[in-house]
């Protein structure tokens, strides 16, 4: 028979009762050992707690290795009550052995306010390198891995210890995904998709995010995905433009806010040349009327697309590909506004003081009113010449607005998605070339109910993480190609 250490967060009896009382259901349970970062002193029959700094620390993992001396380890992340499934552990026990695992995660239901609702998670991939990638809160490890695994730990962290772990793991096992629903869960964060997505850019969280990114440097020079800061020099020498610059707007549907992007762009000042291209993806909202009142500036081209087959990057290409297009092409959302009248002119100048194929500027976060609302000021700092094309792989987004070199967008195309097709440009043009920096706030973000992300289902993000995933997946792919050359 297989046997299991489990261990488990604990803050007090009462909140890990229940949890226990259904581990202790499974024969294959061996040990369960409570996790402590209180150094509580009370006493739970058949248990052992043990003292730790933090759940995510190195220290932690260690522990847990040094521990495991049944077949399998089982992680459980949370410090809400855990149900387990008929016969679950067993299941996920039978799959890791059969699949040869180094670790094994499966689908669960969340338990929010009384109601039970599925919460699946996605396939990992060889480029799925967030450091939020979301396991669920079930981890069943083979214990060899593990400990082979956290022996290959070379540095202390306090909060990118799970993360380097699990990096080390899938250096050399498969890390599985059980699609099948075996545990259910209390679920706290209620927070909609809009409210969670710029968790990891919140300024409080700087110290987490330094460790994240050491952590993921470590595993890409492990792996041979590593980039040296050494990049191709732009001449920015072609001279078939008659634009210095271009700011594409793609937009379907949003006549409440198109007028406002619209006149942020024709109030900018600057010493070249530059026009408006939007890209009218069908409205049927009154949208197209309300470009169409800007009509008498011959800085406004407004493109109605004959195909009905584009998504935000397809009309990116359009826009990019139109005669008219500048020697820059600079984005802004429908949804947002430059900051002020001197965006464009920084954006470009960066370009030239930088040398770099692409620029991503800094925003901040609105409401609907342009008020500031949390986590304010998005810079992105995370970013260094040094190292922003690696850490790249590792944050879920670049920043805004963004600006590319339009010979080198032409020659490189935007994905024709709606989702990520940003940061694919991103990942592709910084195998090559310098991303510039704008650390001063160029652009206000808008957050309102009718923004794309503002409250998708968990279908819909997980089927846009699993494409980002599959973005870094050909990236790092590439990367290991042109390392090898």
């Amino acid at each position: 028979m297989k046997t299991i250490n489990c261990f488990i967060p604990f803050s007090g009896k009462v909140q890990v009762t229940e949890t226990i009382k259904g581990l202790r259901n499974c024969e294959y349970v061996k040990n369960i050992y409570l996790l402590s970062s209180e150094k509580s002193k009370e006493q739970i029959e058949g248990c052992e707690i043990l003292d730790i700094p933090s759940l995510n620390a190195s220290t932690t993992m260690k522990l847990l290795a040094a521990y495991s001396d049944a077949d399998f380890t089982l992680l459980y992340t949370k410090h809400t009550t855990l149900e387990l499934g008929y016969f679950a552990l067993e299941r996920m026990v039978h799959i890791a052995e059969d699949s040869q695992a180094g670790m094994v995660y499966a689908d669960s239901y969340h338990v929010i306010d009384g109601e039970q609702k599925k919460a699946p998670v996605i396939d990992y991939q060889f480029g799925s390198l967030r450091d939020d990638f979301n396991f669920g809160s079930l981890l069943l490890f083979n214990a060899e891995a593990l400990k082979d695994a956290a022996a290959r730990m070379k540095t202390d962290f306090q909060f990118a210890g799970l993360y380097d772990l699990r990096l080390k793991l899938s250096q050399k096992t498969s890390l599985v995904h059980i699609n099948e629903y075996l545990y259910s869960e209390v679920e706290n964060d209620t927070r909609k998709s809009g409210e969670k997505i710029f968790d990891y850019v919140n300024p409080k969280n700087r110290g987490v995010q330094i460790e994240m990114e050491a952590a993921c440097t470590e595993h890409l020079k492990e792996i041979g995905g590593y980039l040296e800061p050494v990049f191709e020099k732009i001449e920015f020498n072609a001279d078939n433009f008659e634009y210095e610059a271009s700011v594409i707007i793609p937009v379907r549907n949003r006549v409440r806010t198109i007028a406002d992007a619209i006149d942020s762009v024709l109030k900018q000042k600057t010493n070249f040349k530059f026009n408006l291209i939007i890209i009218d993806n069908h409205s049927t909202d009154g949208t197209s009327e309300a470009i169409d009142r800007f009509a008498g500036d011959e800085r406004v081209i407004h493109l109605i697309p004959e195909r009905n087959d584009l998504g935000i990057g397809g009309c990116w290409n359009m826009g990019v590909h139109h005669s008219k297009c500048g020697k820059f092409a600079v984005q802004l959302d429908s949804d947002d506004v430059y900051n002020n009248e001197n965006t464009l002119q920084t954006m470009i100048d960066a370009f030239y003081a930088q040398n770099c194929g692409m620029v991503v500027g800094t925003y901040m976060m609105t409401d609907f009113n342009m008020n500031m609302i949390a986590p304010g000021i998005i810079d992105h700092k995370e970013w260094t010449p040094e190292n922003g094309r690696n850490n790249a792989l590792r944050i879920n987004g670049l920043g805004a607005p963004r600006a590319f070199y339009t010979p080198l967008l032409r020659q490189v195309k935007v994905p024709n998605t709606s989702y990520g097709e940003d940061y694919a440009l991103g990942l592709n043009i910084s195998r090559h070339y310098q991303i510039g920096r704008v650390y001063e706030v160029v652009y206000l973000c808008r957050r309102w109910d009718d923004n794309s992300d503002a409250s998708l289902s968990i279908e819909k993000m997980n089927a846009n993480n699993l494409y980002k995933d599959r973005i870094r997946t050909w990236e790092l792919q590439a990367r290991i190609a042109m390392n090898k050359k």
